[in-house]
């Protein structure tokens, strides 16, 4: 099954080419141009990854992370951002991105990064998975 990403930035020739080079390399990708639509596509599908740009206009990549994380924290967020600052990276782990890079990216550390959301994301349904199960045996008595 390949892992599936969500690409949300705002600068259109960045997003189709970064996401081309994705899926050259096997990953399904969705893109949208805002945090918006990124936040109404991961309440329609479920994505191992999701690549967020840190400067869009209106709804920033802060603030759509944080909106996100409300609707999914076991989501595995990889900031980006051409215009890197130690603070923005600080306050964006502290917010609870997985990763912060600065464009232009490298593909390979991307998509290397990418997995390792994927392996945490698929960990962390497990571990649900089992509380759940573990849950309903204490509740039945078993």
């Amino acid at each position: 099954m390949a892992i599936r990403v969500l690409l949300v930035d705002d600068e259109e020739d960045f997003t189709e080419v970064l996401s081309e080079r994705m899926m050259t390399r096997g990953l399904e990708v969705d893109t949208v141009d805002n945090g918006t639509d990124g936040i109404e596509m991961i309440k329609k599908k479920w994505y191992d990854a999701i690549v967020l740009d840190l400067a869009m206009p209106g709804m920033d990549g802060i603030e759509t992370l944080r909106e996100m994380l409300k609707e999914n924290p076991d989501l595995q967020v990889i900031l980006l951002t051409g215009r890197a600052t130690i603070q923005k990276s600080v306050e964006a782990v502290k917010e609870g991105a997985v990763e912060f890079l600065e464009k232009p990216v490298d593909i390979e550390t991307l998509i290397s990064m990418i997995t390792e959301a994927q392996k945490k994301k698929a960990s962390l349904f497990e571990k649900r998975m089992e509380e759940s199960v573990a849950g309903v045996m204490k509740k039945k008595g078993w």
